[in-house]
């Protein structure tokens, strides 16, 4: 992989983890397209989720310091009862990290039919959605943190979008739209960055010929970080708006490129 195709791929990844495209199921078509070839696809895809994260933190840095400070006053206060909703949410991706890594793993091997299923599925996702009348629940009840849980855990599989599938899940639970974003994305945050530590360790410890080096893994770090930041705060506002119908037009529209094209 040159530092150009990660420069590339590092846009797609930012771009798209926000919006609910998949970014997962874009980076496999960018690959495609770009006959990238990479002997540890993961290793790189992880690394470029590990810098919307980032992007994440730097959005939400107020947020996340109202809820840490909160949780280290040691009550069963609202900061205290939202950490916890958030680790319940988190609990079907971590089994899905433990025991299916390696079915994970296999997934990102190009399969654009796979791909551009999953995509008519996140369009059929964001549609209802839509379509469901905006709810009222301002707080998200743990039973619902575990759903969306599930949601995110499903969104391992590349075309299926994890912003899409938690965020529509939320709404069709009839909770608040600015709820449904704001735990969207603070949802993600431990699970991709301890995904991508045990990655980084690996990866440097049994470095592989012929796999990612260190300008296109930097390259496409800061690229997705920069495009991860700006696609956030639009889509806070997106989720506000109630203007997820055109991402579903578009998912479907790629979805069936990828399909028929391939």
């Amino acid at each position: 992989m040159t530092w150009f195709e990660a420069f590339v791929l590092g846009i797609i990844q930012g771009l798209t983890e926000f919006l609910p495209v998949s970014s997962s199921g874009h980076l496999e078509i960018g690959k495609a397209l770009l006959n990238v070839e990479i002997k540890e696809d993961l290793t790189f895809t992880i690394i470029v989720h590990f810098a919307t994260v980032l992007s994440t933190i730097t959005v939400f840095f107020g947020e996340i310091r109202e809820l840490i400070s909160g949780l280290f006053q040691f009550r069963w206060n609202e900061p205290t009862r939202y950490v916890a909703k958030l680790l319940v949410s988190m609990i079907p991706v971590l089994f899905v990290g433990v025991f299916l890594s390696e079915e994970v793993e296999s997934l990102f091997s190009g399969n654009l039919v796979l791909v551009g299923i999953a995509l008519l599925i996140t369009a059929s996702l964001l549609t209802l959605a839509y379509f469901m009348k905006p709810g009222g629940k301002k707080r998200i009840p743990f039973g619902d943190a575990l759903i969306m849980g599930f949601a995110q855990a499903i969104a391992v599989i590349p075309g299926i979008s994890r912003s899409g599938a938690t965020i529509s899940t939320g709404l069709l639970l009839r909770n608040d739209r600015a709820g449904v974003a704001r735990f969207s994305f603070l949802m993600v945050l431990l699970p991709i960055i301890g995904a991508a530590l045990l990655d980084i360790m690996s990866w440097r410890a049994q470095p592989a010929a012929g796999s990612v080096g260190f300008l296109p893994i930097l390259v496409g770090f800061l690229t997705a970080y920069v495009s991860g930041f700006i696609a956030c705060k639009w889509m806070i506002n997106i989720v506000k708006k109630g203007k997820l119908i055109w991402f579903a037009v578009y998912c479907a529209i790629i979805g069936s490129l990828a399909i028929i094209l391939t």
